[in-house]
């Protein structure tokens, strides 16, 4: 295979690199990117202009493009991201983060796709939580910063109906928001428990 110049600039360019919130990181069809530190969610839109987020992913995560099939395609820094560029000829010694990758996908599905929105609300919370949070006394703490609109579409709902839950959960102790944009999930009941 004949590597044109302009893909080993590319690739020499963005071997390691570092990204803002909200920036995207490049893609290219023959590389991949393994994320060291920061947030990064994969999305597509529909005809309508509505986003759908395909994924959250973290360090460790290795995201791009080979590993999609949805068109239009990003991947948007949900915070100030570090990430390696890793070439196609290294993709078999990253074999156990490819498959974490589908596992973490059908976690993230599995969330989405659960019913009433309430359950699948918190259940999203707990899951960031988890895979995201910094462990206090009191219970996760969450810093992304997401907006009530960013977590309406990641889990198929509204910004109103979002904002509805949070305002349940903070009256309820499930939840504590703080200031710029944090949640605190206290240490409570598991999530099958909850009722609204």
């Amino acid at each position: 295979m004949t590597v044109s110049p302009l893909d080993l600039k590319f690739s020499e360019q963005l071997r390691q690199s570092a990204f803002t919130k909200r920036s995207l990181l490049p893609l290219n069809p023959r590389s991949l990117w393994k994320i060291e530190t920061g947030v990064v969610r994969s999305i597509t839109w529909f005809e309508d202009g509505t986003s759908i987020t395909l994924g959250i992913w973290g360090p460790g995560d290795i995201v791009g493009r080979s590993l999609s099939r949805a068109n239009p395609y990003h991947l948007e820094c949900l915070t100030r991201v570090e990430a390696t560029l890793v070439s196609q000829e290294k993709y078999p010694h990253f074999s156990d983060a490819l498959l974490l990758h589908s596992q973490r996908l059908e976690e993230f599905l599995e969330i989405v796709h659960t019913k009433p929105v309430d359950v699948a609300f918190l259940r999203f919370l707990s899951w960031l939580g988890q895979r995201f949070g910094k462990e206090n006394e009191s219970g996760q703490l969450i810093q992304l910063g997401l907006t009530h609109q960013e977590i309406g579409e990641m889990i198929g709902s509204s910004r109103v109906t979002v904002t509805r839950l949070f305002k349940e959960l903070e009256q309820q102790g499930i939840i504590q928001r703080l200031q710029r944009k944090q949640i605190l999930l206290h240490e409570t009941q598991p999530w099958w428990h909850y009722e609204i």
